[in-house]
This record gives C-alpha cells, sequence and structure tokens, in this order.
C-alpha cells in the first residue's frame, strides 16, 4: 500500500501521516535549501516508532549527513535475494489518500485495486487514448487527479509521460512544442496562466495547435470565460469533470461523442450513478439543487481506522460528497456550491479549521477565522481575519508570514 504525501507538508503534519497510516517505511526526496524534505522527514520520523525505514533520494544538496537513513538508490540495485510478490485482490487496499473535511485530523481514504483501474479504464475510454499519446503532467502526483488520470492512466495506455516540477506557463508553453504534447491535464488556475501569464506569438500557438488533442479539467468548476479563450485561442476542447478522493477520482465526465452543456462537468461515468438529494436524503427532480450522492466501483473502501467516518460517508451504499449540485433532463451534472466550508484555492482543498489551529499557535493571535474570497486567478483565495492578544497588535500588523505548512504562506491582516 501507498501513502503519496504533499511536499509541502511540515515535519509536524508528516509524524502525523506517518502515525496514523500506520507506515513502516518512507521514501523521501532530499530537497532544497528552499524545501528542505529531507531534514523535515528526518525529524518526522525520530517521533514515529513503528516506521522502521527511512529511504532518501538523494538530490545533490547535502542537507543530511550521517546516520538514520538508507541510500534510495540502493533499493534499485540488482540482488541476488529470491524475491516473491504478495499476492493481492481486486478489493485489497492500493493506496491511502489523505483528505479532511472542515473539521477534525486528515482522514485516509483506502482505494482498492478495483477502484483504480476502473477509474482508468474510463478514463482512456473516455478520452480516445491511444498509445501514441504524450502527456504533460505538472498536477502533483500525490494528488487524486494528477496520480490516477495521468500517472496510472498514462501507464495503462503506454503514453509517454513528460514531467514537470512546478507550474510555470512559459515552461509549460515551450514544453508543449518541445515534446508535441497531445494530452495536457490541469486545474482551473493552470488554464488562467497559460492565457493570462504568458505571451505566445502566432507561431507559437500554432505549433500547440498542430499537436495539442485534448484538455481534462478537475479540482474545481471551470469558469465558462476561460474555456471559452482557452478553445478559441488553441483550437482544442477542454472535457471538465468531477470528482472527489474518495472517488478514485473521476464520477462525472464529459465526452468527446456526446454534446457539451456549457457549466456542466458531464454524464457520470460507466458503472457510476449519481443522485441529487434534499437534506432529508430524499431524491429531487432535475434542475433543482442538493447534495450530490455517488455509488459505484469508484467509492472507496472506507476511511482508514475510523468506522465512523466511514459509516456517516457512505450510507446504503451511497457516498455523500458533501457538495451542491444539479442535473438536468440529460442527466448532465453541475456543480454549485459546497456543503462544507472548505476553500478550493487553485484545485487544492484548503480547510480553514487547520488554518485556523496553526494561526491561534502564534502568540500574538488570540482568536481567529478562515474564510475564502472570490479571486481572479485562484477561484478562491485564503483570507484570514485575526483578533491579537493585548499587547500584542503591533507584532501581529508587522507578521507576514504568519502561517508555514501545506498550504504555503498565508499573509493575515488584524481584526481592529
Amino acid at each position: 500500500m501507498v501513502v503519496p504525501l504533499n511536499i509541502l507538508l511540515s515535519a509536524t503534519e508528516i509524524a502525523y501521516h506517518l502515525r496514523d497510516s500506520g507506515a513502516r517505511g518512507y521514501i523521501c526526496f532530499e530537497g532544497s535549501p528552499d524545501l528542505p524534505f529531507g531534514p523535515r522527514a528526518m525529524e518526522a520520523r525520530q517521533t514515529v516508532d513503528d516506521c522502521e525505514l527511512l529511504w532518501l533520494i538523494r538530490s545533490g544538496a547535502g542537507l543530511i549527513e550521517g546516520d538514520g537513513f538508507r541510500d534510495f538508490n540502493g533499493l534499485l540495485e540488482a540482488t541476488d535475494r529470491p524475491f516473491h510478490p504478495v499476492v493481492t485482490q481486486a478489493d485489497d487496499t492500493v493506496v491511502i489518500l489523505y483528505t479532511s473535511g472542515t473539521t477534525g485530523k486528515p482522514k485516509g481514504a483506502e482505494l482498492t485495486h478495483t477502484n483504480i483501474l476502473l477509474n482508468v479504464i474510463q478514463f482512456a475510454r473516455l478520452s480516445q487514448a491511444v498509445p501514441e499519446d504524450n502527456h504533460l503532467i505538472t498536477l502533483p502526483l500525490f494528488h487524486i487527479f494528477g496520480q490516477t488520470v495521468q500517472m496510472c492512466g498514462g501507464l495503462y495506455n503506454g503514453n509517454t509521460l513528460v514531467l514537470i516540477p512546478r507550474f510555470d506557463p512559459a515552461v509549460v508553453v515551450e514544453t508543449l512544442i518541445r515534446e508535441k504534447i497531445t494530452v495536457f491535464c490541469g486545474v482551473p488556475t493552470m488554464y488562467w496562466g497559460l492565457l493570462h501569464g504568458v505571451s505566445l506569438d502566432n507561431a507559437q500557438v500554432e505549433a500547440i495547435r498542430s499537436t495539442l488533442r485534448l484538455c481534462g479539467s478537475g479540482g474545481s468548476s471551470l469558469p465558462l470565460e476561460i474555456i471559452r479563450a482557452f478553445e478559441a485561442k488553441f483550437q482544442v476542447p477542454i472535457l471538465e469533470g468531477y470528482g472527489l478522493s474518495e472517488t478514485s477520482p473521476v464520477a462525472s465526465f464529459n465526452q468527446l461523442d456526446r454534446p457539451r452543456k456549457p457549466g456542466s462537468v458531464g454524464l457520470p461515468i460507466w458503472g457510476v450513478d449519481i443522485r441529487i438529494v434534499d437534506d432529508k436524503g430524499h431524491p429531487l427532480a432535475a434542475g433543482e439543487k442538493g447534495e450530490i450522492l455517488i455509488r459505484g466501483h469508484n467509492v472507496m473502501k472506507g476511511y482508514l481506522n475510523r468506522s465512523e467516518a466511514t459509516a456517516e460517508a457512505i450510507r446504503e451504499g451511497w457516498f455523500h460528497s458533501g457538495d451542491v449540485g444539479y442535473q438536468d433532463e440529460d442527466g448532465y451534472l453541475y456543480i454549485v456550491d459546497r456543503v462544507k466550508d472548505m476553500i478550493i484555492r487553485g484545485g487544492y482543498n484548503v480547510y480553514p479549521r487547520e488554518l485556523e489551529e496553526t494561526l491561534l499557535e502564534h502568540p500574538a493571535v488570540s482568536l481567529a477565522a478562515v474564510v475564502g474570497v472570490s479571486d481572479e486567478q485562484y477561484g478562491e483565495e485564503v483570507k484570514a481575519f485575526c483578533d491579537p492578544e493585548r499587547g500584542c497588535a503591533s507584532e501581529c500588523r508587522r507578521s507576514k508570514r504568519l502561517v508555514s505548512g501545506a498550504h504555503g504562506q498565508l499573509q493575515v491582516s488584524p481584526v481592529d
């Protein structure tokens, strides 16, 4: 079983995930002085007794010396020892992805071999994948979108996968042209960046058009104006889909051989049912808004070691998404809002409660509230209101980097 971790987690957050998942070993990139993954890993592992092994992938930065870890390259070397693969079944857990709502610690969603394989097969069919496709991957592979749709999907299809470490519009444009990319998947903020964050001449636009045949979008709803502008510029369809970590992720998707409707995230994929219900669980008619329920082969096995949370999320075979939407007369799904107070910033889930708790650890902060505000680039931006401790107002006002963790740096303003 694999437990992918966000590369921006702090040592405390890493330790929580190692401990909660029962991890026996941890493979970590050494990193750089700006992103010291290796030192964070060493610090975390020292507090988790059951995680017996740490393998380090060297970066050349020389951030870690001494004992307490093994060189990852040693795992790749030939050995005379016999290898006996473990026999797994279709419903065995293959990956645990951590996710959470607005309250409590992150929960590990257990996804099975069947969950991932059938999701990959469905995306291959809906995208009309061919072995000759070249995927550009700028999505993080610890995220369910990049992991299932592009990494696993690309391997299943026998595609070429071109990875870049971080989204940069200029680098993406250069790579699209140089590598003759045919498939690009991203979150809405990436499409915004390709439209507004880089200048292209006619030759570059034509070069991209000549090979790019398909784009996919997920993570959060893609504004209609971005869809129209991007498709007009590059003459390539953007297929929007909808899903969650708990649904492997794809639950609905637009199709190349079916009409696309503005604002819709498409139809349920094969083998998956979607239902819209009111707050009492009663099914709603077409056009009526309610919570989105999902049933099918894509729904997770459950939350690791959390039977109560699993029972709350999956009731009578239906996964309760916490999202609000509606279906039209043809079954097309539209996302309206979220039941939970989760903030989606550039396709990433940001949880107010976690940030509030971190803010409250600062000695200058007595009370904090985190909300999402509209943002042209990221869809939503994080805004924090802080009530300073008595006598600490000036210190709070001077603080520009009060929070550091999985969501990067957060600038806050005091409530006067």
